[in-house]
């Protein structure tokens, strides 16, 4: 059970116990206020109300396993990241949200790096598109008591993406951006296996309702430059501008060599002397 309040900030005191999505992370106040105008700093002065769970426990709905890299940077200022991190999306999401400034912009100074890293080693990118049509079939309220049985096509759209290279995967991550009802979200690598990325979208026919299209929790895919990718061909158009602008080259294409765009498989080569 969880308990609402707004403490003054005098009611605090050391140490602090934090549960943040399940887990649970002790510190003290003068850690978390360390930036003053960030979330954190607002909830421990007491200007924002604060939910405790059942242990007496400061509650925190956000992901708790991502919040260990927030308290070390507020502990000592530096993004110490463990070798092969993966989830750099998923940290920048969580510094937004506390609005960690100066930890948004390491964030930011990471990334740069990351790229540059990423263009100057030699890699195999592989691109598989496949699509899929399904028929939906749902009812559809015209008026008050009266419903009519609606039939709607759509197209299941899928990227199987690897890379030997995970900066390329966490490159592409931040390149192409998911649009749900509950607005833009960044896609992630596979659990487990930072060198595989899939994307699955579905672009919403005119004659679809956006009820009907959230109640079946499709998504949109959109570009770098925010443009809708609506088939296979936009997504390979894409991922021929991303790969050749970081070095690639384009190595095999199937069925035809001689109809890119309209391929179903790609794949891709860079090779570095240094």
């Amino acid at each position: 059970m969880l308990n609402l309040n707004n403490p003054e900030k005098s009611a605090f005191s050391d140490p602090i116990s934090l549960n943040v999505g399940g887990q649970v992370y002790t510190t003290t106040l003068g850690t978390l206020t360390k930036f003053q105008d960030s979330m954190l700093g607002a909830m421990f002065k007491g200007e924002l109300p604060l939910l405790k769970d059942d242990k007496g426990n400061y509650f925190i709905d956000r992901d708790g396993k991502i919040f260990r890299h927030i308290l070390n940077y507020l502990r000592s200022s530096c993004l110490d990241l463990p070798i092969g991190f993966t989830e750099m999306p998923l940290l920048k999401r969580e510094a937004d949200f506390y609005q960690i400034r100066p930890l948004l912009d390491e964030i930011g100074q990471q990334e740069a790096q990351d790229v540059a890293g990423a263009c100057s080693r030699s890699a195999v990118l592989s691109v598989d598109v496949n699509c899929q049509d399904r028929v939906l079939h749902f009812n559809w309220k015209r008026a008050p008591e009266n419903y009519e049985l609606f039939t709607c096509s759509v197209r299941l759209l899928t990227a199987n993406v690897f890379c030997t290279s995970c900066a390329v995967v966490e490159l592409l991550c931040r390149a192409f951006t998911y649009w749900t009802s509950g607005g833009a979200v960044s896609p992630l690598p596979l659990e487990g296996e930072p060198c595989y990325l899939r994307l699955e979208w579905t672009p919403r026919p005119p004659e679809l309702t956006q009820e009907q299209y959230n109640k079946h929790r499709y998504r949109q895919l959109r570009a770098p430059c925010g443009r809708e990718i609506l088939d296979c061909r936009g997504l390979v158009e894409e991922m021929l501008k991303v790969a050749l602008a970081h070095g690639f080259r384009v190595d095999s294409i199937f069925p035809d060599h001689s109809d890119i765009l309209n391929s179903s498989s790609l794949r891709f080569v860079r090779y570095c002397t240094n």
